[in-house]
Parts: structure tokens; C-alpha cells; sequence
């Protein structure tokens, strides 16, 4: 079985590095490039045209948008979905008075890259401290840039809460034990949104699960996609 991964917010398929290994019976895995489109519509649509005709369907954070978009445009092609770490609520106003202001902005020539105190909030309180988890981070968004961090940065999140029953896939969603990024109660959202969906917390982890926890990550999705039917 194919598998479809999809990354989050100036992040690229490094991302997955750890965690493909434990999914060594779902190949070939493909790796949605998000720094091309402004828009989820579009990010979905570019997916869609460089995935295997099926796949399984991993989306982390802003990827898991992308991921419920790319179900929504080919119900068909996606066997299962898994969401890890991620949100079905729309742009709060302090995220669009933050649009506003990049808006502004010409370019993104003034990017200087992610913040080592930016990075170290998404992780758990025990990996605040590893260099070398805030150096790949940092990495991955320097190797992307300016102009898409600013692509990436004027997004439009709609509310989909009220759309979950509409995904009608076999679903998994992940949460992290500390993720101050994406709180239990989005995550659970998704859950009661999603008929049937299976929900699993995952220990010792800030919101960058596929980095903190790559083991247990992929150890609970295979462990998912043995029992569940297709």
C-alpha cells in the first residue's frame, strides 16, 4: 500500500526522515511539496497530481488541512487518513491581523529564518533543550526561504468543523501530550468530527511529533492500519 506524507508549516519531507523506517510495508511513500501554492486548494490539487492513483494519507499540522482537502477533491484515492497534530478550526483574528501585516510586505526578503525560541515552543518541555532537533527545524525553513514562508504564512484556514462528516475514510487522529501548539480540544474536534475515527495521544511529545516521537508515531500508525479495513 502507497503512503502519502504531508508536512506542516515551512517544513519539507525531512520532516519524515525518522519515522519511514517504521513504515517499511507501506511503499512506495511520496512526499507532498507544499512551497509552490498559495492556497490549500492548490497545494491539494499539486499533491494529488504527483501521488501513487491510491495511497494512505498522512498530514501533519497545516498539512492535515491539506490532507482533509486532498480527501475532499479524490474521496476515491485515499484508502485511509491520518491526521497528526492539526486543527479543523478556522484563522483566529490575531492570525489574520498577522496576514494583514505580512501582506504589507513586498517580499520575503526580510526572512531571517525561525527563531531558536519560536522552534524550542513547539517542542515538549524535555527537548527544549536538543540543538539538534531546533537546528533541523531551523534548517528545513531556511532551506525553503522567504518567499515561502510568505506563501505559507498567508494561507487562509476556513473553519471545517462543521464539514468532518464528510470524510467518510477510516481515520486516525494524533495528538501530542504537550502540544502547546494544538490543544487536546482541536484535536478531539476532529475526532467527534470524523465518524469512526480512532484517537491516540502520544507521550513525551510537543507538537513536532514526527521529530520528538518518530518511533511511536509510525509504530501507532501501523499498528492502526493493520486492524482497519480499507
Amino acid at each position: 500500500m502507497s503512503m502519502l506524507l504531508v508536512p506542516g508549516f515551512m517544513l519539507d519531507a525531512d520532516l519524515w526522515r525518522d519515522v519511514v523506517p517504521g513504515l517499511a510495508d507501506f511503499h512506495p511513500i511520496a512526499y507532498a511539496d507544499l512551497s509552490r501554492d498559495t492556497s490549500i486548494h492548490d497545494m491539494a490539487q499539486r499533491a494529488l497530481a504527483e501521488a501513487p492513483e491510491t495511497f494512505v494519507l498522512v498530514g501533519f499540522s497545516m498539512g492535515g488541512y491539506v490532507a482533509r482537502e486532498i480527501v475532499r477533491q479524490a474521496p476515491n484515492r485515499v484508502s485511509a487518513l491520518v491526521l497528526v497534530a492539526t486543527s479543523a478550526r478556522g484563522d483566529t483574528d490575531l492570525q489574520r491581523q498577522r496576514k494583514a501585516a505580512i501582506t504589507g510586505q513586498t517580499n520575503g526578503s526580510s526572512f531571517r529564518g525561525l527563531s531558536t525560541t519560536a522552534v524550542a515552543s513547539s517542542l515538549h518541555p524535555e527537548n527544549t533543550d536538543r540543538v539538534d532537533l531546533i537546528d533541523r527545524i531551523k534548517s528545513m525553513a531556511q532551506r525553503l526561504g522567504g518567499e515561502v514562508f510568505r506563501r505559507q504564512s498567508l494561507i487562509d484556514r476556513h473553519d471545517e468543523r462543521a464539514s468532518l462528516a464528510g470524510i467518510k475514510c477510516p481515520c486516525l487522529v494524533i495528538a501530542g501530550e504537550d502540544d502547546k501548539l494544538r490543544t487536546r480540544t482541536e484535536l478531539e474536534e476532529l475526532h467527534h468530527g470524523i465518524e469512526g475515527s480512532e484517537f491516540t495521544i502520544l507521550n513525551k511529545t510537543g507538537h513536532m511529533i514526527p521529530l520528538e516521537a518518530p518511533a511511536s508515531l509510525a509504530a501507532a500508525i501501523e499498528k492502526w492500519l493493520r486492524i482497519v479495513e480499507f
